[in-house]
């Protein structure tokens, strides 16, 4: 505890001196401005710096809301890159200045409406550090839409060798009441479709509030369909429980009940804390389905394992679509060794950070220990995708839209083979 208290003051104390520091080059950037050397301005941006390291550290040490936790987070790393990129400019300027003050004094001619090197050079780390904020405006724009599709191979030793090459397209998180662009949503769509998965399946959050929200939509995700299926779960998002305006309880009851309504003319089968057998020739696996179960502060629970597992006992394996990834380490891992793969989606990979085929990042990642592509424990797995639509922001930056295309093969697999 004490340890961890030090850490605490440590990380504090030096992002407020690294704050106090750029913040004399902003000055310096616009000295002749009144209001920049006014004690209340001074005031105002310690207050926000102060605010805004409390928040990001209390959502790495403390068990905030999500949401908070989000929002913090992504403030904090947006600006930290505006800082970063302003940093080496103060850098260069307290060396210039060092060896100026180490030389002989000399008289020199200052031209008439020249800008003094010192404010010229911070008024191009500013420039600079606008940069990549306005590439990151950029990219939300252009990512909002930009789906890409990731393919994993998902061994099973005792996978049936019937299914052995079988196809699982998923796609995650479609938040219908954030989208602006039918045809872009379409285009995902013909991309998904474009990959002929044998099977499908959607890993919950269709809308953001209201069943409503899919008016315009459902007749675009009607076109979801598969050989042997498309199976479906609800999200945190579904239940109609961030909605604070429902007259009654009648009325937001009547809301989900559309919302079941939806995915059944959609042609996607939902399953409720329940499961199918998914049947090739004389072999069958289990797809379960569990309602939303999130170990966070203010996510429902209202998954239960036991009638989602019940009647699967003699399948030789099992797939779970289970919402959020928190599921998994809580209640999987400990409790169902049976289930050999959960899929999930719920993150969105915060919609902000970096991911290529060997390395990822996100400010998620303080939030959520699983939080992106496939994880492994013992012989357990997870997947979790970022998400076909957006929430929050209108859009993305460097975690794209996510469609996954999943091939089952019946082996172990080589990667986690000791040598």
């Amino acid at each position: 505890m004490q340890s961890q208290l030090f850490s605490i003051i440590l990380l504090g104390g030096g992002l407020l001196l690294f704050d106090q520091y750029l913040f004399s080059g902003f000055v310096a950037a616009f000295k002749n401005k009144r209001i920049v050397g006014h004690r209340l301005f001074r005031l105002g941006y310690t207050l926000f710096s102060l605010t805004s390291i409390a928040g990001t550290i209390c959502s790495i040490y403390l068990n905030l809301p999500v949401g908070v936790r989000a929002g913090f987070l992504m403030v904090f790393f947006v600006l930290m890159i505006m800082k970063v990129a302003f940093l080496p400019f103060m850098l260069a300027d307290d060396i210039r200045r060092f060896i100026a003050r180490s030389r002989p004094k000399r008289q020199t001619k200052t031209k008439p409406h020249a800008i003094p090197r010192s404010e010229f050079l911070m008024k191009a780390g500013l420039a600079t550090g606008i940069v990549p904020l306005a590439g990151i405006g950029m990219g939300i724009l252009a990512g909002a839409y930009d789906y890409r599709v990731r393919k994993q191979n998902l061994y099973l030793p005792n996978l049936p060798k019937a299914f052995d090459g079988l196809t699982i397209g998923q796609i995650s998180d479609i938040h219908s009441g954030s989208f602006y662009n039918k045809k872009g949503v379409l285009g995902g769509v013909e991309m998904l479709l474009g990959q002929k998965p044998d099977v499908i399946f959607f890993t919950g959050d269709l809308v953001n509030e209201r069943t409503d929200e899919m008016h315009g939509y459902q007749d675009i995700f009607k076109k979801v369909k598969a050989p042997l299926g498309v199976f479906s779960i609800l999200g945190n998002h579904d239940y109609g429980d961030y909605y604070k305006k429902w007259p009654s309880l009648t009325d937001k009851k009547k809301n989900l009940d559309n919302l079941i309504l939806t995915h059944k003319n959609m042609g996607w089968d939902l399953l409720l804390n329940e499961n199918r057998r998914l049947k090739i020739g004389n072999e069958d696996i289990g797809i379960l389905g569990c309602q939303n179960w999130g170990e966070l502060t203010r996510f429902p629970k209202y998954g239960k394992m036991e009638p989602t597992i019940k009647g699967t006992e003699d399948l030789p394996v099992n797939l779970l679509l289970s919402h959020d990834p928190s599921h998994w380490r809580a209640q999987i891992l400990p409790h169902y060794p049976q289930i050999d793969v959960m899929f999930s989606g719920h993150t969105h990979g915060m919609q902000f950070g970096v991911r290529t085929e060997h390395f990822q990042w996100s400010p998620v990642e303080y939030v959520y220990k699983e939080w992106a592509g496939i994880y492994y424990e013992g012989h357990q797995q997870l997947y979790v995708n970022v998400g076909y639509g957006f929430l929050g922001f209108p859009g993305r930056v460097g975690i794209l839209p996510e469609i996954t295309i999943f091939t089952l093969r019946s082996a172990n697999n080589p990667l986690l083979q000791k040598v």
